[in-house]
């Protein structure tokens, strides 16, 4: 069936009302004058001064490594939950640890934050660098799970049975048969919890301590002084690269899909 005009009219003012508010930020980022609301020619003077801040630039480089890390501890755990919510049907605390992983999912993040922070100083550890890691691990690794086992639950588990019949160890299997197999889905929840770490504001906010200020926390915290040229930059900075790696990812995918299908073409073929 195809879209009706009301539903093209609803479908653009959705993406305008979404996207209209970044492309304006973005080109104000190449705004010559001081004032982020009167343009005042084209000038990339904002990047050379963005450069150039300390400050600005030591919380990218925290938020860089936080993301980094969080997506990656994340999707291994999370990928693991997903293996244990699928394959594991039968236990008697599955519905416990069903509702353990959904929680933060649907948990408002002010909670999240606040009970982290708790924890973090009931057992007496400093707020640093380290627990705004493992805070962003503890949800993004839900987001993980969630991508992971919609693929697992269509997942062929006879490729994992004829490997187990002919000798193949179980982790070796797994390795060679099922994580391959789900791969897109591991990257593909690997570049969600990137994303979600990058812009985390509130959470960070509650774990956080010295030497430890992500950018999403120093943009927050500068904007409420006033918005400047070169906060516009650095968003626009954060823009492309969330946008190049949603590319990279999209393309790997696109391209482990076309030589799946290829495989299994020319096995029916030789077949």
């Amino acid at each position: 069936m195809k879209p009706g005009r009301f539903d093209a009219t609803v479908l653009t003012i959705g993406f305008a009302f979404l996207y209209i508010p970044i492309l304006i930020l973005v080109i104000y980022s190449f705004n010559a004058s001081k004032l982020v609301t009167v343009w005042g020619g084209f000038s990339t003077q904002w990047y050379q001064q963005m450069w150039h801040n300390e400050a600005l630039m030591d919380a990218a480089w925290v938020t860089i490594r936080v993301a980094v890390l969080s997506a990656s501890i994340g999707t291994v755990l999370g990928t693991l939950a997903a293996l244990a919510l699928v394959r594991f049907v039968r236990i008697p605390a599955r519905m416990l640890f069903s509702a353990m992983i959904y929680a933060p999912l649907v948990m408002p993040e002010v909670i999240t934050g606040l009970s982290l922070l708790l924890l973090f100083v009931a057992v007496g550890v400093d707020r640093g660098f380290w627990t705004v890691v493992i805070a962003h691990t503890t949800f993004t690794m839900c987001y993980v799970a969630i991508v992971v086992q919609s693929r697992l639950v269509t997942f062929d588990r006879s490729l994992e049975e004829a490997a187990l019949d002919l000798g193949c160890p179980p982790v070796k299997t797994f390795f060679a048969i099922t994580l391959p197999l789900i791969m897109p889905a591991v990257v593909a929840g690997w570049m969600l919890a990137f994303t979600l770490s990058l812009d985390d504001l509130v959470i960070a906010s509650f774990t956080t301590g010295p030497g430890a200020t992500t950018l999403p926390i120093k943009i927050y915290s500068q904007v409420r002084l006033g918005v400047t040229p070169e906060i516009n930059a650095a968003c626009t900075l954060l823009i492309g690269i969330v946008t190049i790696g949603v590319i990279i990812a999209s393309v790997a995918t696109k391209r482990r899909e076309y030589q799946r299908q290829r495989d299994e073409h020319l096995a029916t073929t030789a077949a």
